[in-house]
């Protein structure tokens, strides 16, 4: 399988001093769907803050063998896109046209091509027919919706997603697992929710205190309660059965 990110001895702290990745190393390959698990200030959100350049530390980052830095950072975000966690951190335009052309736009894309970007992205997640509205006036799961939509304008070839279903009802939460589920390109996930990595991801790979403590099929992974437990993650209740 062709590697597309490869993480190398990847280590980063905080101005403060606080070291929140430990010696990092991992590689995804092409059309993985990779689940990345952990209890609160595990690393989660901070490892993937480094797979488009937003922090660099120690380590090395690669992308299509590529290495991270300031010269290649324009081509690496457009290979990479980060759907943050907060779609409020992601949406700033008056409109939903604006905030999902803003990135065409910056690639240097001609009009009728960023229309037609545009266009697609939103027909993708399903909020064709918004282009007009105010992000800020939509609900949390339609802004998580749109900021998916703000990444596929540009094509990327993998999407990186930081726990997509926080704040979400029921009925938010599994239609964008579908949505989700639908988009044929690498995407890594880093999510609480053990249901969602389940249904959505092959592998999963847990984090604790900044250092990678498991990276196994997801099978085997939501399979060990113990190491679950150990974690500080709620194992997935198991479904009785059926009696014969």
């Amino acid at each position: 399988m062709e590697k597309i990110v490869e993480i190398e001895n990847l280590s980063f702290s905080y101005p403060d001093g606080r070291q929140v990745l430990h010696n990092i190393n991992l590689s995804i390959g092409h059309g993985e769907t990779v689940g990345v698990i952990g209890p609160n200030g595990a690393g989660k959100s901070t490892l993937l803050l480094h797979l488009n350049g937003i922090l660099r530390s120690d380590g090395r980052v690669r992308v299509y063998g590529v290495l991270v830095e300031d010269k290649s950072l324009k081509w690496v975000r457009s290979k990479v896109g980060l759907v943050f966690q907060n779609p409020d951190d992601q949406l700033f335009s008056p409109t939903v046209f604006d905030d999902v052309a803003f990135g065409p736009i910056n690639m240097g894309c001609p009009a009728d091509e960023v229309r037609r970007r545009v266009a697609q992205a939103l027909e993708w997640v399903g909020m064709k027919g918004h282009e007009g509205r105010s992000p800020h006036h939509l609900s949390v799961g339609e802004k998580k919706r749109i900021a998916i939509a703000t990444i596929l304008s540009m094509s990327p070839e993998v999407l990186v997603i930081d726990e997509p279903t926080a704040n979400l009802d029921p009925r938010g939460k599994w239609e964008l697992m579908e949505l989700l589920k639908g988009l044929l390109m690498t995407r890594i996930v880093a999510s609480h929710d053990l249901e969602m990595v389940e249904a959505l991801c092959e592998r999963t790979i847990v984090l604790d205190e900044g250092r990678v403590v498991a990276d196994d099929a997801t099978s085997v992974i939501m399979s060990n309660t113990a190491l679950l437990e150990r974690h500080g993650l709620a194992p997935l209740r198991v479904k009785p059965q059926a009696r014969g």
